[in-house]
């Protein structure tokens, strides 16, 4: 009789770890194997298909990266994919009903994994995080997923996410316990970094940028935590965190800080040199967020590290896409500083059209017309040192209180932007680092 019993909880014990492994492969979708072309990639770079991933988008490039672990233990790039939908504007998601598009470090688990969305597959990005929740943002189900379509989730195309999936369903069938999606409001270069300056979320941006900058220094998944409502990365003491509660000192090991450290100055530098250039601070706007320019006409680059689907691909129709009207105008790119001389309207120049080539993609995101340019002037920075301008872009050498004209900026990224008359100027003074960076985004 006990050994009856015992066959009977070992045959149930099996059966639940079954079910449980069953969650995220539960129909054929789901199920579906990688790709024979991408299984190749894989054995091509050394990977295994039961390797550990991890994902990292990109918002400004509308771009998804899988990265998985080669056989020297470090992350290396595997595919990148065209996001097809992501609504919203630059900037982090802060309430429910905001449209935007989560930015952070967040961790998914087999529980996330949704075989049954009403989007083709999906995986939940577990949103609100620890750092989400210290500073009071609410919202939930935000998801990577198919069917193109967007409101406040990042959005591939039905293909796209089902390949994405079989990914990471093979490397929790690996062993992988948790996966980190990396969601960044565009590269973390720092071209980028000096061009956004100004932005009232460059604050919270420079935070990611840490993280990104762990990543790619070490090649490994950075630990992340969470004190002083900001995130800290690779802290062996972390687990004495307080979230809302002030940081102490941080314990990191010196190997890791170095090179990390060695990064970060060298982008620094770099930043520095092309504020010295006069490199003008922009602030982008959309009418509700975007998508990779090859769903609009691009060809498909030669890289075979990109796998973009134009409008005639297997399960893309370009009819289901969301608010096809936000994106037929493409962002406005607002010049909040020149870097140099006093902007007028009459100085402004509006970007022009880039050709959707398969060159131009492949070389990197596609630079789409401005509707329109903020009429601004500026106060002159002739006869500034570098040191001062330096000051500017990392808040120290600004006001505590942001003018009214810096909050006009802001309220220049609502949904319908209007172009200042070119016989008004608008005065514009770059703004002071805000205590709470980032926008709320639109309905």
């Amino acid at each position: 009789m006990f050994k009856r019993l015992v066959f009977f909880v070992g045959v149930g014990v099996a059966l639940a770890g079954c079910q449980e492994s069953g969650k995220y492969a539960s129909n054929a979708k789901a199920r579906a194997p990688i790709p024979a072309q991408t299984v190749a990639l894989m054995q091509e770079k050394g990977m295994k298909q039961s390797s550990p991933i991890l994902i990292r988008s990109y918002k400004k490039e509308s771009e998804l990266e899988v990265w998985k672990m080669g056989p020297n233990g470090r992350y290396a790039l595997l595919k990148t994919y065209a996001i097809c939908r992501w609504s919203g504007q630059l900037g982090p998601k802060k309430k429910e009903g905001d449209r935007q598009a989560p930015e952070g470090f967040y961790t998914i688990t087999p529980a996330l994994m949704n075989p049954n969305s009403s989007y083709y597959l999906s995986f939940d990005t577990g949103y609100p995080n620890t750092y989400d929740r210290a500073n009071g943002r609410t919202g939930s189900h935000l998801m990577v997923h198919g069917a193109c379509s967007s409101a406040g989730c990042y959005s591939m195309t039905d293909e796209q996410i089902a390949e994405i999936y079989s990914i990471g369903r093979e490397a929790f069938n690996g062993g992988q316990r948790k996966f980190q999606f990396q969601a960044y409001p565009f590269r973390m270069t720092a071209e980028n970094m000096a061009k956004h300056r100004l932005d009232p979320n460059i604050d919270f941006w420079r935070n990611l940028k840490e993280g990104s900058d762990h990543f790619e220094a070490t090649g490994q998944e950075p630990a992340v935590a969470v004190c002083g409502k900001r995130y800290v990365f690779n802290a062996r003491n972390s687990n004495r965190f307080n979230a809302s509660g002030a940081c102490p000192a941080l314990d990191i090991d010196p190997a890791i800080s170095q090179v990390v450290s060695a990064k970060s100055k060298a982008d620094e530098a770099k930043i520095a040199d092309l504020l010295s250039k006069g490199t003008p601070a922009v602030r982008l706007v959309y009418q509700d967020g975007g998508q990779h320019p090859v769903f609009t006409g691009g060809r498909q680059p030669g890289s075979s590290s990109l796998l973009a689907f134009s409008r005639r691909a297997p399960n893309y129709d370009a009819s289901l896409v969301s608010r096809p009207d936000a994106l037929a105008a493409g962002p406005q790119e607002i010049v909040v500083h020149d870097g140099r001389a006093p902007v007028t309207q009459s100085a402004v120049a509006t970007a022009p059209a880039a050709r959707n080539t398969a060159a131009s993609i492949a070389a990197g995101p596609i630079s789409r017309p401005a509707a329109a340019v903020a009429a601004t002037t500026q106060p002159t920075v002739e006869g500034q040192s570098l040191l001062t301008r330096m000051m500017s872009f990392t808040g120290f050498g600004s006001s505590a209180k942001t003018s009214p004209a810096a909050e006009a900026i802001v309220a220049a990224s609502n949904p319908a932007p209007t172009a200042a008359s070119a016989a008004t100027p608008v005065t514009v003074t770059p703004p002071a680092r805000p205590a709470t960076p980032g926008l709320t985004g639109i309905w």
